[in-house]
Order: C-alpha cells, then structure tokens, then sequence
C-alpha cells in the first residue's frame, strides 16, 4: 500500500466521516425570545458540521447545561409575567434518532432525525412587574419533557470540502404553561433553516468549521406574543492530534433580525444578541465495527443585549445502530 492509505490522517478520515450528523442536535433552551432565550440552541453545531452522515440509522445523546442570569435592572417578558433580576439554570439529556440512507439525493448525502429529550428548569427573579404586580423574589421549577425537533440535512463532499444544508423545527409538545416561569417547551412552533462548510485537510488534520440559519416563529397563542425573526452562526476550528483526538476551539453568535411582536406583548420590540466562545475536544472511536464519537464543549458567554448572560456545556455521544442495508 502506498503511504497515504496508511498514514493516520486516512484512517482520520474513515472515522470523522460519519461524525458530522452525529455532532448535531435540533433543540431549544427554556424560554423563548420573550424571556431573553431563542428557539435555537446556539452550540449545537460545531466540529465536522457539514462531513456526511455514514449510510444507516444513528443515536445522539447530548447531556446540556446552561446557567444564566441578568441583573435587576433589565426587564424580560417570561409567558404572561413581565420580571427583572432574572436568573435560570437548565439541564437536559437530549436524543436525536436519525437516518442516512445509501443512496443519493442531488448528488448529496441524505439524514433524517427526530430530537427529544427529558429536563430540568430552575428559575427565580428578583421581583416580578405584573401578576402579581411588585412580587418580590419569585421562584419556580419544572421537570418535564421538551417538544419534539424534526431534522433533515443534505450533504456534498469534495476532497477537503464539505457542504451542507438543513432544515429543522419545533412542535409544541413539551412541558409549558404561560403562567410558569420555568418551562422546557416554548408554547408555539418554529422553523429554521440553514447551510453549513467543513474544511477537513486530511493531511494536517486542521478542521474548521461553520453553520449559519434563520428562524421563524410562529405566535404563541398562548399569550399572543410572536418572537422576531432571529439569525445565528455556529462555528469550530480543531487540530487532530491523532486519528482518534482532536482540541479545538469552539463558539456561537445569535443575533435577533425583528424584533417581538403580537397583542399580548407588554416590553415592546423586544430584539436580542449574544456571543459566545470556549474550549472543546473530540474522540473518534468505532462502536461495533462503526464510526462512533465523543465531542465535549464548553461556551463563556459576553456581548449580551436583552438577553440572559452565562455559560453553557455539552456532551455529545453518536453511536451508529446498524447500516443501511441491514
């Protein structure tokens, strides 16, 4: 065999081509834009986003943690309360089961998912502007399921480059009640659509990444509030240390297009950023004769505007559970 069949950048490759889908999971946090927080998860893209699924059906885990808070002196709409001196702290486990299938659509490799998971919600503000008005020192808690997150990608690769796009949404099934100030679903539906590039230089290991969408939400009904439009960028570069590890930077910008609308909107045109940037490693592995991987990341979060600040982390497990044929 020659050299480049056998060195560690090829076998490299063989395990990080069926790890982009993997890397990803359609979901949102615990509120939605009225309470400072999108639909989109920001993270959940990173290394490898756009490499094509390996053909066959596919598990992600993601445990999720975020810790957040804004001080007193910011108001946020949460459902039916206007509140000040927010802070919140959300932990799920979620799953995504998808599909590749062998053949081809557009020349592009096909993937189908649906996402899931149970969680947790802690939130307390410091005092509450209505319902009841005054109140101070308000908490509340939740333990529930989110609502379901319907995923499809189609992805291209040439050598060193790799395309995608994708398509996703929420359906409202999760726990929610506008009177709540802790929810795992957000109270009304939303689509978002997007594309992706992956660099992977199979040679040096140098990997970057980045993924880009928009989001449109629908009013929640609930409380006759519609989120804006909002816009966001996922983005990664890693160095491969071997065929097996990988460091790397990671990080996120969410930035809100429009802003709120609807009757029961009582903060006005409420619009949003935030900015985000932290450490992350990846181990490639093989899980009965596949492709399998690992991808823990960390996220600081800085540039705040209407929304609340904090840190954020993930740990994501793709297994391969049979290939296409079987």
């Amino acid at each position: 065999m020659d050299r480049a069949s056998t060195s560690p950048p090829s076998r490299l490759r063989s395990f990080v081509i069926g790890c982009g889908a993997l890397l990803t999971v359609a979901s949102n946090a615990a509120l939605a834009d009225q309470g400072g927080v999108p639909f989109w998860l920001s993270g959940q893209f990173a290394s490898l986003a756009a490499v094509p699924a390996t053909p066959g059906w596919s598990l992600t885990a993601t445990p999720y943690y975020y810790n957040g808070n804004a001080n007193a002196a910011k108001s946020f709409q949460i459902g039916e309360t206007v509140a000040a001196g927010v802070s919140t702290s959300v932990s799920m486990l979620l799953f995504q089961a998808g599909y590749a299938a062998e053949s081809k659509l557009l020349g592009g490799q096909p993937y189908i998912g649906l996402g899931w998971g149970p969680g947790s919600n802690r939130t307390s503000v410091d005092v509450t502007l209505s319902q009841p008005a005054r109140e101070r020192t308000r908490n509340d808690s939740i333990t529930g399921g989110t609502d379901l997150y319907p995923y499809a990608s189609l992805a291209w690769t040439r050598g060193s480059h790799n395309w995608m796009t994708y398509l996703t949404g929420g359906i409202p099934l999760g726990a929610y009640q506008a009177s709540r100030l802790s929810n795992l679903g957000i109270g009304h539906g939303a689509i978002d659509a997007g594309g992706g590039y992956t660099y992977l230089d199979s040679t040096t290991g140098r990997e970057f990444s980045a993924v880009a969408g928009v989001t449109y939400n629908w009013e929640n009904t609930h409380t006759n509030y519609q989120n804006g439009i909002d816009s966001h960028i996922d983005w990664a570069a890693s160095q491969f240390l071997s065929e097996n590890w990988q460091v790397g930077i990671a990080g996120y910008v969410y930035y809100q297009l429009t802003g709120d609308s609807g009757s029961g909107n009582k903060v006005g045109s409420f619009k949003s950023r935030i900015a985000a940037v932290g450490p992350e490693v990846g181990y490639a592995f093989k899980f009965n004769g596949q492709a399998a991987s690992f991808n823990l990341r960390s996220y600081w979060e800085f540039w705040s505007q209407n929304r609340l600040e904090g840190y954020a982390i993930f740990a994501t497990l793709g297994i391969p559970l049979g290939s296409a044929s079987q």
